[in-house]
Formats: C-alpha cells, sequence, structure tokens
C-alpha cells in the first residue's frame, strides 16, 4: 500500500536549497563581472531570466515518471541529432559563426541556443535506457554479452560526437566523460575494460607527443587546426603567449592569486578579465572571495553531487541510477575542467562553470539535468514491506 502524501512532500527541499544557493552564487559572480563595462548588457537580468526559465524545464521534467521517461528516450535522442546535422548544413542566418565555430542557432527575441547542451541529457537517457535493457535480456554475464553492451554504449555516443567534435571539442570531451561514467556503473568486466582503458591512455599519450613534436601530422591526418594547438602550447606556456592565446588564462592567474586567502570584497575587482561572466566566472570570485570564498563554492558543487550520489543510491529503480550517475559525471566533469583551466591545470576548452557561469543554453541543459533528479524524487513511493521508485 502506498502513503497517500500530497504533492508539496514530494519535492526534493535539499535539492531546492543547494539549487537557490548556486543561483545566489551565481548572481553575485555576474553582477561583479559585468561591472568591468565590456559590454552594455545586463547579464545578471539575462541569468535570472534563464533561472526562471529552467525552472519550468524543472517544473515538466519532474511531473515525468520513469516509464514516460524511457518512451521519450529515443525521440528525444533522435530530435537531439537532428539539431546537430541540421547545425551543419544551416545557412549563418540561422546558424551563425561565432569565434570561429558553428554551435549555436539564432533565435529571434532570445538569442542564440546551443543544442549539444541538451543533446548531453538526451546521452544520459539513451545510455540509462541501453544499460538497463541490455540487462534485461541479458540475464547471464559473458564476456560477449559485456562487450555488446559496450560496443552498444560507444554507439549512442560517438553517433552525437562525431556531429559536434570538429566545432566544439569541450562538449566533445563532456560527451565522453558521460560515457566513462556509464560505463563504470554499467557491470562491464574489468577483464574488458583495463586493456581498452590502458590502450586508451596510450592513445592520449601518443597524440600528446605528435602535439608538442610533430604537429604538422596531426594538421595533415587528423584535420586539427592551429588554433587548437596553439591552445595546448599556451596552456603549458602562458607567459610566452600572453599577448594573444594565454592572455585569458594569465590574467585569470592573476585575478585567483591577487585575491589570496580572503579575497578583495564584493566588487573590489582589480583585475580586467574580458568575458569574465562566462567561462571564467571562477577568477571573478577566486579575486572577490579569496581562497575561503572558492572552497566555499566548490563545496556547494560537492553537496550537489553527493546529494545526487544519495539519491542515486536509495532508488530501487535501474533506469534512475543510471540517469544519476550520468548527471553527475557531466557536472562533476564541466566542475573540474572549468575550474582546472582557470587555475592553469588544464588546457582551456570553453566549458563553463555549472549554475554559475552566464549562458541560456548551459543552465538549461543543466536545469533539465536535475529536472530528471527531481523526477526521481518526485515519483519514489515507500511500500509497506519494501522500497521502490
Amino acid at each position: 500500500m502506498t502513503s497517500n502524501t500530497n504533492k508539496t512532500s514530494k519535492l526534493d527541499y535539499n535539492l531546492v536549497f543547494i539549487l537557490i544557493l548556486l543561483f545566489l552564487a551565481s548572481c553575485l559572480a555576474i553582477y561583479s563581472a559585468q561591472a568591468s563595462g565590456q559590454y552594455k548588457e545586463n547579464f545578471l537580468i539575462k541569468q535570472i531570466f534563464w533561472y526562471a526559465v529552467g525552472s519550468g524545464i524543472i517544473t515538466g521534467v519532474m511531473t515525468l515518471d520513469s516509464d514516460q521517461l524511457r518512451k521519450l528516450t529515443w525521440y528525444a535522442y533522435g530530435f537531439g541529432l537532428l539539431m546537430l546535422g541540421f547545425l551543419i548544413v544551416a545557412p549563418e542566418s540561422i546558424a551563425p559563426v561565432i569565434n570561429g565555430a558553428k554551435n549555436w542557432f539564432k533565435i529571434p527575441g532570445v538569442g542564440t541556443i546551443q543544442p549539444s547542451e541538451f543533446v548531453k541529457i538526451f546521452i544520459i537517457l539513451g545510455l540509462a535506457r541501453v544499460i538497463e535493457d541490455h540487462h534485461q535480456k541479458n540475464q547471464m554475464k559473458t564476456m560477449q554479452t559485456d562487450f555488446w553492451l559496450l560496443v552498444k554504449i560507444g554507439i549512442v555516443t560517438m553517433v552525437p560526437l562525431g556531429l559536434i567534435i570538429k566545432q566544439d571539442l569541450g562538449t566533445a570531451l563532456v560527451f565522453l566523460a558521460i560515457m566513462l561514467g556509464m560505463i563504470f556503473i554499467s557491470g562491464i568486466s574489468w577483464k574488458l575494460l583495463a586493456p581498452l582503458f590502458s590502450a586508451g591512455i596510450a592513445l592520449v599519450g601518443t597524440i600528446f607527443y605528435f602535439v608538442l613534436w610533430k604537429p604538422d601530422l596531426l594538421e595533415k591526418y587528423l584535420g586539427v587546426g592551429e588554433y587548437q594547438l596553439r591552445r595546448i602550447y599556451s596552456w603549458l606556456d602562458p607567459y610566452s603567449y600572453q599577448g594573444s592565446d594565454a592572455y585569458q588564462l594569465t590574467k585569470s592567474l592573476l585575478a585567483i592569486g591577487s585575491g589570496q586567502t580572503g579575497g578583495k570584497g564584493f566588487g573590489n575587482r582589480e583585475v580586467y578579465l574580458p568575458e569574465s561572466q562566462t567561462d571564467f566566472i571562477f577568477s571573478v570570485v577566486g579575486e572577490e572571495y579569496g581562497f575561503i570564498g572558492a572552497s566555499v563554492l566548490i563545496s556547494l558543487f560537492f553537496l550537489l553531487v553527493y546529494h545526487i550520489t544519495k539519491v542515486g543510491m536509495e532508488t530501487k529503480n535501474n533506469f534512475y541510477t543510471y540517469i544519476c550517475v550520468g548527471v553527475i559525471s557531466m557536472i562533476t566533469f564541466h566542475v573540474f575542467q572549468n575550474i582546472g583551466m582557470t587555475i592553469g591545470v588544464l588546457p582551456i576548452t570553453g566549458i563553463p562553470l555549472p549554475f554559475i557561469s552566464y549562458g541560456g543554453s548551459a543552465l538549461m541543459g543543466n536545469m533539465f539535468g536535475l529536472g530528471l533528479i527531481f523526477s526521481i524524487r518526485y515519483h519514489y513511493k515507500k511500500y509497506m514491506f519494501s522500497t521502490s521508485a
């Protein structure tokens, strides 16, 4: 017998509280970032608007239970592929080239929308569906069944990956991070994974070798652009490129370093950093609030990931568990990559800081992901002798 609870009691208030704190942190950081006067736009008002839109997305997604999500999965995935494919062939009046990349659709009266931000969620749903369906059909695990599951996971990820990798390497890396997270939780034998991961590490090492000593071969055979190579060189030796490709990085290092332990205080920025409201928003936090403020923000992300992990462990629905792993993989990679690039530990890839950086598409995509987590709690049911979701 299920317990009779009203709709408000089904709401995940802990997740709401974490989201409100991230919203406030985003507003404070963006308000300071736009004070540099580089643009006349009010990014804070726009971010509040996108948060309102994202809240609507959460409300809509939250009402869908696991059966409805399963039924919609392949329609959403197919729609995502159509958007990415159309983006390639669309004229520039519809899909303008911005900063050398064609990743956005121009929506009159709204601005630009980046479809790959939504495709991240569609991939999570697709992989969750593939893994669950595979285990239902193959009760007895063998190396052969594990291999075919790995192939299915690879196909679901690589098709959209192939459509964006040349235009948006950062998002392509997010796709791979989601795939790896799902592989770890899929139950595939380590006897199969270990040699594959070893080969992957060896491949990355080989590519890194060619980047440093044989870049002409990468340009000729893999189509790696000169600007992509410069990004790596400027990451390895930023102060040799501080007047060009490493300008953002060196300014970011200066801003974060100057914040020291307690920061300079709200609104007391001294280091000019272009586009700081987007990918380099963490630099604003580091300068104004120092190590303490940056640590508080990172702790918020830790609480978010911890909460989603708890939700995934408590649910008895495997489809929901896989979704939680996908959302965790996406958010965790975003946080590590964004903060890592602002402090010079990782190369600059143009990945925003989730829920903090200004950007409608990225925020809506992340809110879509949280909507799935809200859905799990919303449809959670307690029974007299067991628990299910």
